[in-house]
């Protein structure tokens, strides 16, 4: 086995220096033979980085040298292999957790489901430096797992069914003016949905968040949750049935819109521009105050998407 070797030797004044030094060695996954001589198994995306900072070190008046370390045994090889044990990292990782999954029911969706993203995160950046992995990784990866389920189960209950009823033609005439209502914390589907409302169904529709789907007034247009009016039927998330019940669907722009929704409301067949759409809404989502506030922004955000699908058909 070859290594990539860093030997470096830092000006003692320049904290900065030292500083950025020990971050960029950190993120690559690093290990410390001694003080001043860093170690990377050979062809790992960190190992082409040393020579850059090689080159920023003797910059900066310090001494810096990459060569390559080529243990003489296996004895040896294996004891430069336990630098990058990660065992402990996954340890203190999964032990965090195991704490988010017992206060998963009191945070709340929506934070729960930021803990979730950040878990996520943690465990790819990990895997990124665990040049050797073992069952550390597994371990983290199924304690991730089970997190997801438990929200899945607290949070997802609500989830609607795929129907089987036939979708029929709607006049658009007689909904107009409505009050329209669906599950509060507003995601995907709903978000999509309720602008497609307000754009092209009832420019003057008013929007209910329901804690509970059993609460939804008897006038009100229900989206979105089992029972409602417009809800998953088929293969066809709401955004779709929607599209179809009014008419919409030779709409280009509409259309586009609505295979990323799809992928990302139930998956199937990835979609480009899919996740982008996702990153941008999630990040509203966390800077919205509330609903109202989520739905707000998110109307000029698929207002983009609209008027960019629909210039690219033109």
């Amino acid at each position: 086995m070859v290594f990539d070797a860093l030997v470096l030797s830092l000006p003692t004044r320049n904290s900065t220096m030292r500083m950025r030094v020990w971050r960029a060695l950190k993120e690559t996954g690093c290990g410390v033979l001694r003080d001043g001589l860093y170690v990377l198994p050979s062809g790992t995306p960190g190992s082409a980085g040393l020579a850059s900072l090689e080159s920023e070190i003797r910059s900066a008046g310090g001494f810096a040298m990459t060569v390559e370390l080529k243990p003489k045994t296996a004895e040896q090889s294996e004891d430069i292999r336990k630098l990058f044990d990660r065992t402990q990292d996954y340890g203190a990782l999964v032990q965090k957790v195991a704490a988010a999954k017992k206060d998963l029911p009191r945070l709340g969706a929506r934070k729960a489901k930021t803990a979730i993203d950040r878990f996520e995160r943690a465990v790819a950046r990990l895997g990124e430096i665990d040049f050797f992995p073992g069952q550390g990784k597994l371990q983290a990866a199924e304690a991730v797992g089970a997190l997801i389920r438990t929200y899945d189960e607290t949070y997802s209950g609500t989830e609607p069914r795929a129907s089987k009823r036939r979708l029929r033609q709607l006049d658009r005439a007689k909904f107009q003016k409505r009050t329209w209502a669906t599950r509060q914390d507003l995601w995907v589907d709903r978000i999509a949905s309720a602008w497609l409302i307000k754009r092209f169904i009832d420019r003057e529709a008013k929007f209910l968040w329901l804690a509970r789907p059993k609460d939804c007034p008897r006038r009100a247009v229900g989206f979105d949750f089992d029972g409602a009016e417009f809800t998953h039927v088929d293969n066809r998330v709401t955004f779709e049935v929607l599209m179809t019940s009014f008419g919409l669907e030779g709409n280009s722009g509409l259309a586009l819109i609505a295979g990323a929704i799809h992928f990302l409301d139930v998956g199937g067949i990835p979609v480009p521009d899919a996740r982008g759409l996702e990153t941008i809404l999630k990040g509203a989502k966390e800077r919205a105050r509330n609903d109202d506030a989520l739905l707000s922004e998110a109307m000029r955000i698929m207002d983009m998407f609209y008027s960019a699908y629909s210039q690219e058909k033109t």
